[in-house]
């Protein structure tokens, strides 16, 4: 039996608001749900990305640490949003200028290449190409 790919993923933001205008920017599309979960412990923000992964926003009304992200703590390292070519990772890196989002350079390894990023809760993200593409 295969072990199944991600289905989601969700990050807790410090402002929702402020993560959803940042996210709707980047991603280039408008949410797909906005809504408070049922039993109101936490709202959330979720985009359809190509290939059928969803991304969600969370915030936790309130009870969310206000703390940076941090890829030292345990937890949460990066989010990596998979390309097929370094054509595309280069186009990527230029809208990351064209939206003011600041970047590091390509960075090529023996692993793959990717360029990589931070959004406004510093939460570490990066585009990345496999080895050979």
């Amino acid at each position: 039996m295969a072990f199944p790919g991600l289905q989601h993923v969700a990050i807790t933001v410090s402002d929702l608001d402020r993560s959803t205008e940042w996210y709707t920017r980047l991603l280039g599309a408008e949410p797909v749900l906005v809504e408070d979960e049922e039993g109101g412990e936490f709202r959330h923000v979720v985009y359809a990305l190509d290939g059928g992964t969803l991304f969600g926003l969370h915030t936790h009304m309130g009870r969310e640490s206000k703390d940076r992200a941090d890829e030292r703590r345990t937890g949460l390292d990066h989010v990596s949003f998979g390309l097929s070519s370094t054509a595309e990772l280069e186009q990527w890196r230029d809208k990351l200028d064209e939206l003011g989002i600041e970047h590091g350079s390509i960075k090529k390894a023996h692993y793959g290449s990717g360029v990589s990023f931070r959004d406004p809760d510093n939460i570490a993200l990066e585009f990345f190409i496999a080895p050979g593409t």
